[in-house]
């Protein structure tokens, strides 16, 4: 490759190439505008060198040239700074310079002509008219090819600008979203409070009601729900959070390559427009032979090409993502309400069976208390049975001892006599079997007291385990957030 700044051949001097089309064809190019491409003929050669190996990434390192004069033309050529003032130049047919070397030329040969011959003149009229001809047409060629240049800049201008618009929108809509998400990730945060915190209460409860029933088996499954759904919520929000990067990436080569393209807009279509008596127009020499490009035809077409292809990419990726957010959140909602309903039907489940198991308990503890009540009626009856039993027994003991007194043979064993005796035995045998009958109905006393304890207090513990459960948990279940707060929208 030459050095920026190194003479390069006069493209008048090879041989006029018939045109071609150097775009590439419509049909490989797979976007929005295929049959829309931009057509225009080039007269150049592309034997120009140019840098590959710097391709997009030197695009915004635009060379300068330095003012071209007799003190600059005295620089090394190697410290000379590239400069293109009018990119357009270098594919005309011929340079200012070229076309004053030219007049100089015939000035000379027709000096040359009128001190040698007369007859020469009428030839070198016709030849000043003729390069004058060839020399307007080249003019007018150029710019014809300018024209085309500024009609493909507009084309690519005006892909790129709905592009843009299509990209900003999508860019839009999936920050909407991404927003919707992020409501519904927080109004997830209640509803797992408060099951936390029913399952809190709950441990609250006392003896034989701390059993792992449905209803906590209900709520360990609503609070894996919920965190599940809280995870698949996060990763939806991080892909939203990356795709909205890509996006505004995306956006940002765009705009970047249409600030380009209405920069070269602007400076092609003022080349187009600049005649001969038009302002700022001036010599500038040597600068045909700095070639500061970049690109090729084909590379330039491919760069917008590329930049509006992953600009689609991208919003079809967006798009996609924000139809999988949308399922998600309508998804993740059901599944929430679902479980919610279900912990809703266990509790209520649980509600009735401890309500009737309180029922039952105060029913039993009912007839328990009117039991003791008999229970301790009997043992004052069986008491009053001893004592009246005493009294017999007194007046039996107090005859036989009476009978003890008598005299000599009047100790007989009489029929009374056997009979008293008799009667102590069996009045000391009533009144042991009804002090053992009393024993025992003490007994089943102690045994109903210590019932009706166990009835009391299994009666508190299912009275607490209905306060935790309808009082506390249920009334803490009703600020449930409705199906619009968990997809986002409120």
């Amino acid at each position: 490759m030459e050095p920026l700044g190194s003479t390069l051949t006069a493209t008048y001097a090879h041989p006029r190439p018939a045109p071609t089309n150097f775009l590439p064809a419509i049909s490989t190019l797979a976007s929005s505008y295929r049959d829309h491409f931009p057509h225009y003929n080039l007269t150049h050669p592309l034997s120009l060198p140019w840098r590959p190996s710097t391709y997009y990434k030197v695009a915004s390192n635009l060379p300068t040239l330095g003012p071209y004069c007799t003190r600059a033309q005295k620089v090394c050529e190697s410290t000379m700074l590239p400069f293109v003032s009018n990119r357009t130049t270098l594919f005309t047919r011929y340079t200012p310079d070229d076309w004053y070397r030219s007049n100089l030329t015939n000035y000379l040969e027709s000096d040359t002509s009128r001190h040698n011959s007369e007859r020469l003149r009428v030839d070198t009229s016709r030849l000043i008219q003729d390069k004058y001809q060839q020399t307007r047409k080249t003019q007018a060629d150029s710019t014809q090819n300018l024209g085309e240049r500024v009609n493909d800049i507009g084309f690519w201008k005006s892909e790129i600008t709905h592009e843009l618009d299509a990209m900003i929108g999508e860019t839009n809509e999936l920050t909407d979203v991404k927003k919707k998400l992020e409501r519904a990730l927080m109004e997830t945060e209640a509803p797992l409070q408060v099951a936390r915190e029913c399952l809190f209460h709950r441990e609250k409860r006392m003896g034989i009601d701390l059993v792992h029933d449905d209803v906590e088996a209900q709520l360990l499954t609503e609070v894996d729900v919920i965190l599940c759904c809280q995870e698949r919520m996060k990763l939806h929000l991080d892909k939203a959070i990356a795709q909205l990067a890509a996006n505004r990436a995306s956006q940002h080569e765009l705009e970047k390559d249409l600030s380009d393209k209405q920069a070269a807009y602007r400076i092609d279509d003022k080349c187009r427009h600049l005649r001969n008596t038009s302002d700022g127009v001036s010599y500038f020499r040597g600068v045909e032979r700095v070639d500061a490009t970049v690109s090729v035809p084909e590379s330039w077409a491919k760069f917008t090409d590329d930049n509006v292809l992953r600009s689609q990419s991208e919003r079809a990726a967006s798009s996609k993502l924000r139809d999988d957010i949308q399922n998600l959140l309508v998804v993740t909602a059901n599944e929430m309400w679902n479980q919610f309903n279900k912990v809703n039907l266990s509790f209520t489940n649980r509600i009735a069976e401890t309500a009737d198991a309180k029922n039952k308990i105060q029913i039993h503890l009912a007839k328990t208390l009117q039991e003791i009540f008999q229970t301790e009626m009997t043992i004052e009856s069986i008491k009053k049975a001893v004592k009246d039993k005493s009294a017999f027994l007194k007046v039996a003991q107090t005859r036989l001892d009476e009978r003890t007194r008598r005299p000599n043979i009047e100790l007989c064993r009489d029929l009374a006599q056997l009979r008293l005796v008799n009667e102590v035995y069996e009045v000391d045998d009533t009144i042991q079997t009804l002090q053992q009958r009393l024993r025992e109905a003490e007994d089943t006393l102690q045994s109903l007291v210590h019932t009706k304890a166990t009835l009391e207090h299994d009666l508190a513990v299912k009275a607490n385990s209905l306060y935790i459960d309808q009082e506390k948990c249920m009334s803490m279940r009703k600020a449930f957030p409705n199906t619009l707060r968990l997809v986002g929208y409120c």
